[in-house]
């Protein structure tokens, strides 16, 4: 049997605060110990990653033309994740003026899931390759990297502090299901990084080895910095390699999210 929404109509009802404040916080996450995913995209990578909802959010019109596909499914996630979820996960049903106030997008999705905040050990892990984040403060690029992250097969995103929060929600949105497939660890500094044990690979605008003319070292860790400032000193001198990547069209420099898909994918095409 398919699970009974709940109907919520006023903006004033205290879940609907939350989930507000969930959506729209870049601390909320953290405070609640849960992440606001909208989106059917986003929901279906979340669950093609075992990841069971807590609650899931859909518009009026969402759920009369999609609620008897999405109430089977989210009866069925228990069993078919294996999760300790006793019962099936909440659902509210909202009109579509109440979830465009929730919403932190200009085109509101008519669905949305809330998820467990991930538990996962904190610290780096020894010897797994790694992409490390100096202070990149864009939600845009951050999340982009993780998807590169991701993508090529690292296996941890460790951000320094002064990054851009990984859980907040323009960061979730932009990671569009990645952060459900890497190890992540927030609030670094670089001597924290001495238990990886791996090559350090540094990116710079104009000195080291062009990235296309060698073969990188596999398992290793790459590092981007700040989209104006670069990479920081202290991670600088303590790097194996400085990489630069060529730009005959005479541009200086690169957004960081695409150089970080530029040398990661290098970095295993030449494994």
């Amino acid at each position: 049997m398919n699970p009974t929404p709940q109907f919520i109509t006023s903006r004033d009802n205290a879940q609907i605060k939350l989930l507000r404040r969930l959506a729209q916080d870049n601390t909320a996450c953290r405070q609640q110990a849960r992440v606001w995913l909208e989106g059917d995209h986003l929901c279906r990578a979340a669950l093609a990653r075992g990841r069971v909802p807590s609650l899931a959010v859909f518009t009026e019109a969402a759920w009369s033309e999609t609620g008897g596909h999405w109430g089977q499914v989210l009866t069925d996630l228990p069993l078919s994740h294996a999760s300790p979820t006793p019962a099936p996960p909440d659902i509210l049903v909202l009109p579509e003026s109440l979830m465009a106030s929730l919403s932190g997008l200009e085109s509101p999705s008519p669905m949305a899931f809330v998820v467990p905040l991930p538990v996962l050990p904190q610290g780096v892990l020894p010897g797994q390759s790694a992409v490390v984040l100096d202070r990149v403060q864009d939600a845009g690029n951050v999340g982009s990297i993780l998807r590169s992250a991701s993508a090529f097969g690292f296996a941890q995103v460790l951000a320094l502090k002064g990054t851009a929060a990984l859980w907040s929600p323009k960061v979730v949105r932009a990671g569009m299901g990645a952060h459900f497939g890497l190890h992540l660890v927030e609030g670094l500094t670089s001597d924290d990084l001495r238990d990886l044990n791996l090559p350090l690979l540094v990116t710079s605008s104009h000195a080291g080895d062009a990235v296309h003319e060698r073969r990188w070292p596999w398992p290793c860790v790459w590092a981007f910095g700040h989209e104006g400032q670069g990479v920081g000193e202290a991670l600088m001198a303590s790097a194996s390699q400085q990489v630069r990547i060529a730009q005959p069209g005479g541009e200086e420099s690169l957004n960081v999210a695409a150089a970080a898909a530029i040398c990661l994918y290098a970095s295993v095409a030449g494994r």
